[in-house]
């Protein structure tokens, strides 16, 4: 085929130009020092995962970059890669081992557990990039990157080390947050907090030495077997006589102190706060401070231990049920009150976390934190949009150790060796020979693999080849930019910022741009639970990758939610098949009879007439903004700008001006037309090309090839140079002229929709102007090509204009068209009348039904007032039509 298809149809296409890039590298990004690098590493999706919308706007948005920046002739690197997800990933594979064999995880042994896992890996693991190319992500698949491949392994054992050397890792008992259902710690990132309906129980706890004790409220009434003390503020002077007197835990018996603290809040509850170590992240604090037992009475199955006595083996909230009931019968229970209460949740499996005490690894994070502020405070890491940078430090500010170590088989496994002899730990990539305080030769494994986020905080660096010196980490890093979802910001981008400044002395990344969630038509996130998730192939597969791409892109502003509202996508569809179309008619006037291109001018030959003149300023002038937008991580306005310079001014305004040349008898400007047409038109693919990859690579291939380069050879699109505005095109005489035709073709296009006179009409026009009479003459031939226009006449100013006659407004001109040419007065009357006989129709038969005293005292008021609103419309529609009536009448001479 010479043409394209008359019909769009993505699906012809896609997979095979896709392919095409693919086979001739045109993704691959080399170390050019004559280039500069421009680097972008993929957030990892989840090796569980499936694409979703997030993935797909994500995705979406660091391809527009990546493509952009390529084809301004940066060595542009996207390194793809993909995360092992510790916690969802040893779920999916136990799930799938159970059914398969009957069997739970803890029946195999770790060794066997993993091998299944690495196999799930391989089966699944690529699934979802592969998906990512059904979207047209230009990743450079030669480096495509796993957090647990070797090169990863051996980046997150030199960073545990490293810090471990530096005191900033230790090992210790503390306040943890566990998920009974996962089975392992979380940080606290990972704790999701959301506002849930709850009680606030009042307890009296008796004082031991007989006196009337004191009150304390509580939410959780189950944790109270783990109590150690209550806590008053020491000016509080409802308690001050109570501070160091003892008070005794209902029905348990066992005595505690009372305790000043500032940590209690006198205006909340009682002001008097139970202090429970084990199970409460502020309790834990007040406890180190007065140094307190720490007892806890919870099981890491959130089940009761033998701390709680009878209740000892139920499940936490049937406990609270039953130990609720019982205070209450015993009389310790003085009052209930319904409150809303922050429920922190894992934010994998949902499951109400419990804090516990625990013997973890944890990352000091106080002298992390500080290089990671002042990199923020410096300009070194820039927030996308700024106001993000408020709550990356606020952060920071207030940051607490990170708890890293995970009670799962797979990821990272602690690289920290025991001495099964002393205890020794020995920290160290490899087994050590034999422990360096002791000499026992036996020494075994820590169990616990680090968070996942542990190895995903490396990896703009450690997808380069760090920690070994390689050509890539030298070139490519720094990274450009780092492009993920506001609701990640804490989990990663923070921990990308504190790992890359302790280990290379340099911010990972320059911008941090941070999108929006894509929401459903009603603003809800999407969810399973909800069943309101959209699967981005379906829709792929519906109207092509292009269309959903340019969906998520116009519209969107940096760090705010979308919508994804069906209408936006067929809109995108329509755009396409506009382009297309539009690409058509363009590729058919450059081919001959004999399908070979036809003679065409060049810039040097070329006679440019003022249509042509100001087609090509738009493109420059849109050049320059659209390369402004961009740079400035404004996609959605650059993509907005992009579609108005297409299907308003290519489409719709500069082929229609130029339709009468190609069909005409002038040859030397019919190569003109031509050349200008093809010539726009590659500008204009140039500058969609980023938004819509596939659907402007395949029109390019169809028009005359651009010479062949070392960066190009294929002479494909997506290695073509970005439009660059010329600052001395200057066509201002000509741009003038053919936007006050635009003008004034758009007027009498108004005046004959208020006419509802048919564009195939002929008119005819005065334009009664005295800043416009030199130039009418120079651009009625649009005005009357454009706007189907038979005579137009100059008139002065001060010459007052007929009565008969519909009128407009343009600058410095006033549109007159007479009445005449705009109406045919019989057949408007005809119709006029029949439209009045139908209004009095139904004036009448309101009249009639609101005068019939059955309705009106027997219909709802609701009802009838309807009616009223009805009679009321009618009357006016009919007036409208009556007076429109004479007006015709009149004009007619009837």
């Amino acid at each position: 085929m010479k043409n394209l298809s008359k019909t769009y149809d993505p699906k012809s296409f896609e997979d095979r130009i896709y392919e095409m890039w693919e086979d001739t590298g045109a993704f691959n990004a080399e170390i050019d020092k004559d280039k500069k690098p421009f680097t972008i590493v993929m957030p990892p999706p989840n090796i569980t995962g499936q694409l979703h919308m997030g993935h797909a706007l994500d995705q979406t948005l660091q391809d527009i970059l990546i493509r952009y920046k390529r084809m301004e002739g940066y060595s542009a690197l996207w390194v793809p890669g993909s995360d092992h997800a510790s916690i969802a990933t040893e779920v999916k594979v136990a799930n799938k081992l159970k059914e398969e064999t009957g069997k739970d995880k803890r029946e195999f042994t770790r060794e066997e557990f993993l091998k299944y896992a690495w196999d799930w890996k391989k089966e699944y693991g690529g699934r979802i990039t592969k998906q990512c190319r059904k979207l047209g992500d230009s990743c450079d698949w030669r480096r495509e990157r796993f957090t647990m491949d070797e090169g990863c392994n051996k980046a997150v054992n030199e960073f545990f080390i490293r810090l471990y050397n530096k005191g900033l890792i230790y090992k210790g008992n503390r306040l943890i947050n566990w998920c009974p259902s996962c089975k392992t710690t979380l940080s606290d990132a990972e704790v999701e907090h959301e506002d849930k309906n709850g009680k606030y129980w009042y307890f009296r706890y008796p004082a031991a030495d007989g006196g009337e004790g004191i009150v304390v409220a509580t939410s959780r009434p189950e944790t109270m077997f783990g109590d150690v003390a209550i806590a008053v503020r020491p000016d509080d002077k409802r308690y001050t006589d109570l501070i160091g007197k003892k008070v005794i835990l209902p029905l348990v018996g066992r005595e505690i102190p009372v305790i000043g603290d500032e940590y209690p809040d006198p205006e909340k509850g009682t002001g008097a706060v139970k202090i429970t170590p084990a199970h409460d992240p502020n309790d834990f604090e007040v406890g180190q401070r007065h140094d307190l037992e720490v007892m806890s009475c919870i099981n890491d199955d959130a089940t009761m231990n033998e701390l709680a006595g009878k209740y000892a083996g139920m499940d936490r909230y049937e406990c609270r049920k039953a130990w609720v009931k019982d205070l209450e019968e015993a009389g310790y229970l003085v009052k209930t009150e319904d409150k809303v209460i922050p429920v922190g949740e894992c934010y994998r499996c949902h499951t109400v976390i419990e804090p516990m005490i625990s013997n973890q690894w944890f990352v000091k994070m106080k002298e992390l934190a500080e290089p990671a502020i002042e990199a923020a405070k410096k300009g070194d890491i820039k927030h996308i949009p700024p106001r993000f940078e408020k709550i990356y430090l606020n952060w920071l500010y207030d940051i607490h150790d990170w708890c890293i170590s995970r009670q799962l088989w797979w990821g990272h496994r602690i690289p920290a060796w025991y001495c099964d002899e002393c205890g020794e730990i020995v920290v160290s990539a490899t087994q050590p020979e034999k422990c360096p305080k002791c000499g026992c030769t036996h020494l075994t494994q820590d169990e616990d693999v680090l968070d996942t986020w542990f190895s995903s905080a490396l990896w703009p660096f450690s997808t380069l080849g760090w920690p070994d010196k390689t050509p890539e980490l030298d070139y490519f890093y720094p990274t450009s930019v780092m492009v993920t979802g506001y609701d990640i910001l804490f989990f990663w981008v923070i921990r990308m910022a504190f790992s890359a400044l302790e280990v290379t002395g340099e911010a990972p990344f320059e911008y941090v741009f941070l999108h929006g969630l894509v929401r459903d038509e009603q603003g809800r996130k999407m969810s399973k639970s909800l069943g309101n998730g959209i699967d981005p192939l379906e829709i792929i597969d519906q109207v092509g990758a292009d269309a959903l791409r340019f969906m998520l892109c116009t519209g969107n502003t940096p760090g705010n939610d979308m919508r994804f509202i069906p209408g936006r996508l067929e809109n995108s569809r329509n755009f396409a098949n506009k382009l297309w179309n539009a690409s058509r008619f363009t590729i058919m006037n450059l081919l001959g009879e004999d399908d070979q291109f036809l003679p065409m001018a060049d810039w040097d030959t070329a006679v440019l007439r003022d249509e042509d003149k100001w087609m090509l300023v738009r493109v420059n002038e849109a050049a320059k903004d659209i390369t402004e937008s961009l740079d400035k991580f404004e996609l959605g306005l650059a993509a907005q700008k992009v579609y108005d310079l297409i299907w308003d001014e290519y489409c719709d305004w500069y082929i229609e001006l130029v339709k009468s040349r190609l069909y005409g008898n002038d040859e030397e400007d019919k190569k003109t037309a031509r050349f200008v047409l093809q010539a726009v038109l590659k500008d204009l693919l140039k500058l969609l090309h980023p938004f819509m990859p596939f659907i402007t690579e395949e029109i390019y291939g169809y028009l005359p090839k651009e010479p062949a380069t070392k960066d190009n050879p294929h002479s494909l699109l997506i290695r073509s140079s970005w439009p660059e505005y010329d600052p001395d095109m200057n066509y201002d005489d000509a741009v003038s002229k053919i936007e006050t035709a635009m003008e004034i073709i758009k007027a009498v296009r108004t005046i004959r929709v208020e006419a509802d006179a048919a564009p195939s009409r002929k008119l005819s026009m005065e334009i009664r102007t005295s800043a416009l009479a030199d130039v009418i003459p120079e651009i009625q031939g649009y005005i009357k090509n454009m706007a189907n226009i038979s005579s137009i006449k100059v008139i002065p100013v001060e010459e007052t204009a007929a009565d008969d006659v519909m009128t407009a407004a343009v600058k410095d001109a006033e549109i007159l068209i007479p009445l005449q040419d705009l109406v045919d007065f019989d057949e408007e009357i005809k119709r006029l009348e029949k439209e009045q006989e139908r209004l009095e129709s139904e004036v009448a038969r309101v009249e009639k039904k609101l005068a019939n005293k059955g309705f009106v005292s027997k219909a709802p008021e609701a009802v009838v007032q309807e009616e009223k609103d009805k009679g009321d419309k009618y009357r006016d529609m009919l007036d409208t039509v009556t007076k429109r009536l004479e007006t015709m009448r009149a004009q007619a001479g009837k």
